[in-house]
């Protein structure tokens, strides 16, 4: 039995093929379809929905992260860290730098070369330290609290909430206006302890409890240390010699300025305001020129921990100077 069907009849509207239209005409329907008074395929009551539903939602999801976020830093102190000594990442054993560094582009390099007869050689070296150099110049100008500073001395350390000065003039010769010695060939290279908060060393005060590894020249010189000045003790002393044995020949006489080490006095670095870390400036008098000189450098504490493949408490680098 045949029925008829109205192709117009509105149950039927599902069946019938749409309109071909070009695609200017689609898009133009898209952006705005007069018909069914749509804007990007939405009418102004769906847009309203929607926009409503997703300001609510946003609205909750940001909300909910200011709160968590707020609850979180009430955990956190902005100058004491959470996690201190054993529980850090840092842990307890301060590694050793050295400045200048090389240029940005070559940063996986330790070399510091140059021509001692060429000003602009060693411009490049004089003028990393300048830049690295200037907050011990000009102490509490970054930080804006210049008053905090005291000029501590073993026995006489600073007062809760100030931090002991850095006396740039016991570097000489290794000061800016000497050029760091840069033009005599002789060059300086300042050396920095890693600071890690509340640490405290352990002083190597007994002449006669020294370990076997430690350098004759330091040895000798704490023995003497303890005989005339033994107040001076608390220090972590600082060696710097050739790695290999064709490097200690070749590396010359070496100075260390204003002493043999970081002074107790110092420790333990609490962040607080102005603090700068204690450097030694290490003048290396006569290398041999023309040949690279393997240095290896070495921060002595009875917790400070030696390891040359991982570079625990040491720090190397290599001098070139033509």
């Amino acid at each position: 039995m045949y029925i008829h069907q109205d192709i117009n009849d509105v149950q039927y509207q599902y069946f019938r093929k749409p309109p071909r239209l070009s695609k200017k005409e689609a898009l133009r329907l898209f952006l705005w379809n007069p018909k069914k008074q749509e804007v990007f395929g939405r009418t102004g009551t769906s847009w309203a929905k929607i926009g409503i539903f997703y300001t609510i939602f946003y609205g909750v999801l940001a909300a909910l992260v200011a709160v968590c976020m707020w609850v979180f830093l009430q955990t956190l102190d902005p100058r004491i860290p959470k996690w201190q000594l054993h529980e850090s990442l840092i842990g307890t054993n301060p590694g050793l730098g050295f400045r200048p560094l090389p240029p940005e582009d070559n940063v996986e390099s330790t070399l510091i070369w140059y021509r001692g007869t060429n000003k602009e050689d060693f411009k490049v070296w004089t003028d990393a330290l300048d830049e690295f150099l200037f907050p011990y110049k000009t102490p509490g100008s970054i930080s804006g609290h210049g008053q905090n500073i005291y000029n501590c001395d073993y026995g006489q350390e600073p007062p809760r909430g100030q931090v002991c000065d850095v006396d740039i003039k016991a570097w000489a010769p290794c000061v800016q206006e000497n050029f760091y010695n840069y033009h005599h060939s002789a060059p300086c290279i300042f050396l920095k302890l890693n600071k890690i908060f509340g640490w405290i060393p352990d002083y190597y005060r007994d002449p006669n409890n020294l370990p076997s590894n430690m350098p004759k020249d330091l040895v000798d010189h704490i023995n003497n240390t303890a005989v005339t000045a033994p107040h001076t003790l608390n220090t972590i002393w600082v060696s710097c010699e050739g790695e290999n044995p064709a490097d200690l020949e070749n590396i010359g006489p070496v100075k260390y300025y204003p002493r043999r080490g970081f002074p107790g006095y110092y420790y333990p670095y609490e962040n607080s305001e102005g603090y700068l870390s204690p450097l030694v400036a290490v003048h290396f008098e006569r290398p041999v020129r023309g040949i690279i000189i393997n240095v290896e450098c070495k921060a002595w504490a009875k917790n400070i921990k030696h390891d040359r493949a991982d570079r625990i408490g040491s720090v190397h680098f290599e001098l070139m100077i033509d």
